[in-house]
């Protein structure tokens, strides 16, 4: 089986041209889905969706300023410059008013896109991100960032001999035993940059750093509770490790007081933090919810 096939274009943005990944729809004049990744992630790990669509929508996905091609764009980063990098891919499709999705951190820049252009966005689907909590306090930023991504914070420092490798090291990852395709494949190779025997991350840690401390920012925490169309959170049963416990849980969304008519909370079971998008049964659920808001 081979990944779905999709262009590649640039939209111009402030300090540069932030890359964009499109698989077209089928017919034309079918809806158009903007899709945001997480916060070490790219485009390409909506892979697994834009098969579970098979060209009922146009899936429009932008590697977020500072990962993969679009890691050449210069700050300023964090969650409001994506944001408003969003707005402007939103711009340039010529749609009016697109459904929004994010999974992860790109689920926080949805909310916030929402807030700061509700002229360009319709229905949001928020997956396992997008409903935050107060910081734990007395940590550096890069401990922070350790602490609520763990692993996926740790690889940007490391170097890889071939491909091969980084395959292995993702293999190897609890979250993804049992749950790999061609897909997976190729939205962890497009993470690659550099010659053997030296690969590393496209991920700029200046970027992460600056986006993962940005969660905590008080229009970040606030904007699922000001968004101005309805949204769906879709929630993942596991955490980022496939641990039991995973970012949400009932207990957390009742404390998070959510406005019940803006927010309507989606557990879906038998998936972590990363299966929820990239696995069979998280990607046909966020399909069927995409399809649902783009008619």
């Amino acid at each position: 089986m081979t990944t779905v096939p999709y262009e590649e274009t640039r939209v111009p943005v402030t300090g540069g041209r932030l890359t964009v990944l499109r698989w077209p729809a089928h017919e034309t004049g079918a809806p158009v889905v903007v899709a945001l990744h997480g916060i070490t992630a790219n485009a390409l790990s909506w892979g697994r969706v834009a098969r579970a669509l098979a060209g009922r929508v146009t899936l429009v996905a932008p590697d977020l300023r500072g990962r993969a091609a679009s890691a050449g764009l210069p700050g300023p980063y964090g969650i409001a410059a994506h944001a408003d990098d969003v707005a402007a891919v939103a711009g340039s499709l010529g749609q009016g008013r697109v459904v929004l999705a994010g999974h992860s951190m790109g689920a926080f820049v949805a909310a916030l896109a929402a807030v700061r252009h509700p002229e360009r966005f319709g229905p949001l689907l928020l997956v396992d991100g997008g409903v935050g909590f107060p910081a734990p306090t007395g940590l550096s930023p890069d401990a922070l960032l350790s602490a609520v991504i763990g692993p996926a914070m740790d690889r940007l420092s490391m170097t890889f001999a071939d491909r091969a490798a980084y395959r292995s090291f993702w293999q190897a990852h609890p979250a993804f035993a049992g749950s790999w395709s061609p897909e997976v494949e190729a939205y962890i190779q497009r993470d690659l940059t550099g010659e053997e025997p030296v690969l590393r991350s496209t991920c700029r840690i200046e970027a992460v750093r600056a986006d993962g401390t940005g969660l905590f920012a008080p229009d970040v925490l606030s904007a699922v509770r000001n968004l101005p169309v309805p949204a769906t959170l879709l929630w993942a049963e596991r955490g980022l490790m496939d641990e039991p416990q995973g970012l949400y849980d009932e207990s957390r969304l009742r404390a998070a007081a959510l406005p019940a008519e803006a927010v309507r909370t989606v557990r879906i079971a038998d998936v972590n933090h990363y299966t929820v998008l990239t696995g069979d049964r998280g990607a046909q659920e966020i399909a069927h919810r995409l399809l649902a808001a783009a008619r």
